[in-house]
């Protein structure tokens, strides 16, 4: 299967730069923290820092996977093409459909807290109204949703304004932290050992969670069309995405743990951040911590809309999904048919969530659920890239841990988390998670049979792609994106 020219996304659009804020925008790190902390501390309770330590080795795991993965098949699709031309395609599919599933389902998740946060910096109890928080949350849902239709370069234009105010000004409590001294309790090393978490069920409910804090530096590789570079540039950008965003939530969720009380944790479960400010910082803040949640949501409702977006092209430019959905948009070469079908689907789902009850509520069930599709996704890219360096992982050293042990410990670490999990969530978030991914068998059985070619897929071999000898510096442009190694689509 091959790209035509002027029907693709824009090539070379993005700098190795602009990835690597499009990583640590994806993670969220202000909007993870507020949205899941108190999540994550009802789950593992003090050991929160222990189990985002914990999920951050396999992390990287996955990370690495995807980083060996994108240097031999360059696709908006990602996992859902590497799997599917691995293990086997209705696996790729599925891949492909958890992601789709878990970023819609988001859309909800992330809204309302953008909405309650803009209102936050108003009055506090209008935060608390879900259906004000839902409409507030909607319009900033649609201004990202018409940013990302604009191109490329203007989301990372937008994005940059939103990630360097939010990280500076994380960076800035980090140190206030630091040096605060009406603490709760001190700090104890056993934070980060196993001691705190209620057996392994509780481990793994706990990395579960986890694994939502860092979701979404994957973005990179949905953008490897449309970046300079791409072999080496997004599996680069991914890595170091993951790497500050574990720095971010070690330090304050250890500053959690330190400055606030379970109480005053148990009653802000959707606020935590504005009241850890409020302690570090009274007056100013709790304020400025607001708005760095505010940015942070903003942000990463844009990073989602893309991966989601760009994941619905490739099924639609493959015919695994409806082909408009692989249409582009003449003037800003954006997948316009994707973007606004995800947009209806988006509201329609803001509507309902006003019937499922506080924003807290709404949040814990979905952050579980969206965990469970994270973990099936991230699980089987471990895998793939596995077998896709098969027969070069013995060449040597790095290639044995960083393209084999590593990702399959990663990908073993998400299986057994889904399923150890599964025991401890809630009948909703199990509904929402499981329920999500069986509607998906729907279209891929349906195009199955409609003989699409992704379900007759040229194997992915990273051996045979050293052996075409290529040189990205040699090729033309467009070219480099699209057509690269003879394993490509």
């Amino acid at each position: 299967m091959s790209y035509s020219r002027g029907r693709g996304l824009q090539a070379n659009v993005l700098s190795t730069f602009d990835t690597v804020v499009m990583a640590v925008a994806g993670s969220a790190p202000a909007y993870s923290l507020a949205a899941t902390t108190a999540v994550l501390v009802g789950a593992v309770g003090l050991a929160s820092p222990a189990a985002l330590l914990y999920c951050a080795i396999p992390m990287l795991g996955i990370a690495l996977a995807f980083s060996y993965l994108g240097r031999i098949d360059v696709n908006a699709g990602a996992s859902y093409s590497w799997v599917g031309r691995t293990l086997h395609p209705f696996l790729g599919f599925i891949s492909g459909w958890a992601l789709v599933i878990s970023a819609t389902i988001f859309m909800v998740a992330g809204s309302l807290p953008a909405g309650s946060m803009t209102l936050a910096l108003f009055d506090e109890k209008l935060a608390e109204n879900t259906a004000l928080s839902t409409v507030v949350g909607a319009v900033w849902f649609l201004i990202m949703l018409l940013v990302v239709l604009g191109g490329a370069r203007l989301t990372v234009r937008a994005q940059l304004v939103m990630s360097g105010v939010e990280l500076a000004i994380l960076a800035l409590f980090a140190v206030l932290a630091f040096f605060h001294t009406g603490n709760a309790r001190a700090f104890d090393w056993s934070w980060l050992g196993f001691s705190h978490f209620d057996g392994m069920a509780g481990f793994a409910s706990g990395a579960l969670i986890a694994a939502f804090y860092y979701w979404g530096w994957d973005v990179t590789s949905n953008l490897s069309e449309e970046t300079r570079n791409s072999r080496r540039t997004t599996g680069l950008a991914g890595l170091i995405g993951v790497g500050i965003v574990f720095l971010l939530f070690e330090v304050f969720t250890i500053a959690v743990n330190v400055i606030l009380s379970s109480k005053q944790i148990e009653e802000n479960d959707a606020n935590v951040l504005a009241v850890l400010g409020e302690e570090i910082w009274p007056g100013w803040g709790g304020k400025l911590l607001i708005v760095a949640v505010m940015l942070s949501t903003i942000a990463t409702l844009e990073t989602t809309l893309i991966q989601v977006t760009r994941s619905l092209f490739a099924m639609g430019r493959d015919r695994t999904m409806p082909a408009a959905l692989g249409r582009v948009h003449r003037r800003w070469n954006t997948p316009w048919v994707a973007i606004v079908v995800v947009g209806v689907v988006a509201l329609a789902m803001f509507i309902a969530s006003n019937a499922l009850g506080s924003v807290g509520d709404i949040l814990s069930d979905a952050i579980s659920a969206i965990g469970l599709q994270i973990a099936v996704y991230y699980g089987l890219a471990g895998l793939a890239v596995v077998v896709a360096y098969r027969k070069m992982l013995l060449k040597s050293p790095a290639n044995f841990l960083f393209g084999g042990l590593w990702p399959l410990c990663g990908a073993l670490f998400m299986f057994w988390v889904f399923v150890e999990s599964l025991g401890e969530l809630s009948s909703a978030a199990i509904t929402i998670g499981i329920g999500g991914l069986a509607v998906g068998l729907v279209p891929m059985l349906w195009y199955w049979r409609q003989g699409s070619d992704y379900y007759r897929p040229a194997k992915l071999d990273a051996s045979r792609a050293v052996e075409a000898d290529y040189d990205p510096d040699e090729q033309d442009a467009h070219a480099r994106v699209h057509e690269g190694l003879s394993t490509d689509f």
